[in-house]
């Protein structure tokens, strides 16, 4: 048996654990019969849309886990320190996207003069090629010759009409602003001990730019609902619809509905459900315009229902199978979040499930009940929790907080949530970048 306490043993079982992920990763994108993508792919790969793609985020959480505690170990430490200070791609990708630089190559795949270009983005062409050159290096756009640009597989999520994009878009413009007053949020006298939503590091940053306002009413649009289902689409949101087990209940209310993000295609791969959509009367009403485009035979059969409902104060609709919330917990402290949990207790029967579908947070640290209640754990030396793999929870979890003053939580964290309204945690579905938490009514 290998001895991982010796540090030449910690890196060939790195190496190891990369190779076979990155194998399992190659295996995915063959089982679709369209092999892998190529680097300089100018078209989306069929897995790229994909509703389910657990397993291949499985193996791209090993990887991307095991290559960077590798980098870790083997780099000069200020080496690994600066790449992550000097870091602009946050930047960059700002400037293509309200340039609309895609949108444009995406009208000559065989690749544009930077004079062109520029000209048709009405930006300097020097400093163009200076912001497309530095994506190219991680493969958003690709210099196919000199001062000729195209699109990848990468940059086509920087079009005006991807959903993500657009996501990307929120965060490099406006939760970026917040971050930049992340340590004066936690030493002003006013903003560092409190986690009411009005003391967020994003009333801090704005306030300095002179914008006040209802935060709430400020996302109250379209870019933000496209964002919503962009940020669907990036944490793989739509997997639920295949790992639980939908045929065996006959009722779903989805709080804090949105437009619909979820609840339509549940509606269209299990016409038996009968759904109820419930969020403020303003959201409902454009979320019946979306069921009318997408889903127009649930309406037709009345499968659908809208209910207006303010979460923080009333019950939702009585007696219904689940209750699923995703990416709503999160968005309060554990008072509001309460609150939430307490108000829908009150409507659920003797088997109702509630489904909390959030980011949930692993420690780094490798403890005895680690890799129980169904979430999976990291093969040794990796850190328990994936590490670098599980980039974006983590970095989920600090938007949270720039942004509404709230937070992920760990599955503690959500058990404590569930116990005090009277829930009990039953099982957690691994979907890699986020985890469906089944609670049911306690019996104790």
């Amino acid at each position: 048996m290998t001895d991982l306490n010796k540090p030449k043993a910690k890196l060939e079982a790195l190496l190891d654990i990369i190779n076979s992920s990155a194998r399992q990763a190659i295996a995915e994108y063959e089982n679709t019969g369209h092999g892998v993508p190529s680097a300089d792919a100018t078209t989306f790969h069929p897995l790229d849309s994909a509703t389910d793609t657990v397993a291949l985020k499985k193996a791209i959480r090993l990887l991307e886990g095991a290559y960077h505690q590798l980098s870790a170990i083997l780099a000069p430490p200020q080496h690994t320190v600066m790449n992550s200070v000097l870091n602009y791609n946050w930047a960059c990708i700002d400037v293509a996207l309200r340039a609309r630089i895609a949108d444009v190559l995406d009208k000559h795949p065989e690749g544009l003069s930077i004079d062109r270009l520029a000209e048709a983005v009405n930006l300097d062409k020097s400093k163009t090629a200076r912001v497309l050159r530095a994506l190219s290096l991680m493969g958003c756009f690709k210099e196919v010759e000199r001062d000729v640009f195209s699109n990848t597989r990468l940059s086509l999520i920087l079009k005006s009409t991807n959903n993500t994009g657009c996501f990307a878009g929120l965060h490099s413009r406006d939760v970026a602003k917040c971050a930049a007053a992340l340590y004066e949020s936690m030493s002003d006298e006013e903003f560092s001990r409190s986690n009411e939503i009005d003391k967020a590091p994003r009333v801090l940053a704005f306030r300095k730019e002179g914008m006040i306002g209802d935060y709430w009413e400020m996302i109250n649009n379209d870019e933000f609902h496209r964002g919503m289902l962009g940020l669907n689409e990036l944490m793989g949101g739509s997997a639920v619809l295949h790992h639980y087990p939908w045929d065996n209940i006959s009722s779903v209310v989805d709080i804090g509905c949105g437009i619909g993000t979820f609840s339509t295609p549940l509606a269209k791969m299990f016409p038996h459900l009968r759904i109820t959509d419930q969020d403020l009367p303003e959201v409902l009403l454009e979320a019946q315009n979306v069921w009318k485009k997408n889903a127009p035979e649930a309406l037709l059969d009345g499968r659908v229902e809208f209910v207006p409902l303010n979460f923080l104060e009333d019950a939702p609709v009585v007696g219904k199978d689940v209750y699923y919330l995703r990416n709503i917990i999160h968005n309060w402290q554990d008072r509001d979040a309460m609150t939430i949990l307490r108000n829908i207790r009150k409507a659920m029967g003797p088997n109702s499930r509630v489904l909390i579908h959030d980011c949930v947070l692993l420690r780094t640290v490798r403890e005895p009940e680690f890799g129980t209640d169904g979430l999976s754990t990291a093969p040794e030396p990796m850190l328990p929790n994936f590490g670098a793999g599980t980039h974006r929870s983590y970095q989920m979890d600090m938007t949270m907080w720039l942004v509404h003053n709230s937070k992920e939580r760990t599955l503690d964290e959500m058990k404590i949530l569930g116990a005090s309204v009277g829930l009990v945690l039953i099982q957690v579905y691994d979907l890699v970048e986020t985890m469906l938490m089944e609670f049911g009514i306690s019996q104790s």
